[in-house]
């Protein structure tokens, strides 16, 4: 995962609401373990006609949304089946941050620990960003704000743990592989502390008056 602390880009916009996971990558493609490619597939049986070429009905398909990184999406976005695919086809498409009102918990668990940057924001909120496609933004991870073109400011919140890793580049085993020694000094510790209540047990039992139970 790279770090990932402020994010600017132009916004695209899909207004559909209940996108789920098979929507943005379907089912035939999960067999593949590895992320890259995966892009091309994003949103494949909506972006593409029945001939493989470009759907120009397919809202990311026109000009204005070419190259944009922060996507605002229909209310409960990621619903469906829990599959990791669908952040990575995301990621690989170019897309690193879902803007929505209501994100499905289990494709917005999958989403940070992937270093994509799920957002929610308030129904208002959303709706406004959903009524102007195009806006520049800029998503602050550390002072968790959505930057407004006017100067204003769309607070938003993240789990300590996942602000810590997007901004620091880290998944959840990086994080675990950076505190080997603590946790290895922790295991010795405890097991000192389990021989020594072991120990003092077995002398209580051999100090005991003979005849007497537990």
């Amino acid at each position: 995962m790279k770090p990932v602390s402020r994010i600017h880009s132009r916004t695209a916009v899909l207004v559909d609401e209940n996108i789920d996971t098979d929507r943005i990558i379907p089912a035939r493609f999960l067999t593949t373990t590895t992320r890259e490619g995966l892009g091309k597939l994003c949103f494949n049986d909506w972006r593409y006609q029945a001939d493989g070429s470009d759907n120009p009905a397919f809202p990311l398909n026109r000009p204005e949304a070419q190259g944009c990184s922060i996507l605002v999406a229909g209310r409960n976005f990621g619903c469906g089946s829990s599959r990791e695919h669908a952040p990575w086809a995301l990621l690989d498409y170019g897309i690193q941050v879902v803007l929505c009102s209501e994100i499905a918990d289990i494709f917005r668990g999958n989403a940070l620990k992937n270093g994509l940057l799920a957002i929610m924001i308030s129904a208002a909120e959303h709706r406004w960003l959903l009524d102007h496609p195009g806006i520049e933004l800029s998503i602050d991870v550390r002072g968790q704000f959505i930057g407004l073109p006017d100067g204003g400011r769309i607070a938003f919140e993240l789990e300590p743990f996942a602000r810590h890793c997007l901004l620091n580049g880290v998944d959840q085993l990086g994080y675990l592989l950076q505190h080997v020694d603590q946790i290895d000094a922790f295991v010795r510790e405890r097991e000192g502390q389990e021989a020594a209540i072991h120990g003092r047990t077995l002398q209580q039992s051999e100090l005991r008056p003979e005849g007497l139970g537990a």
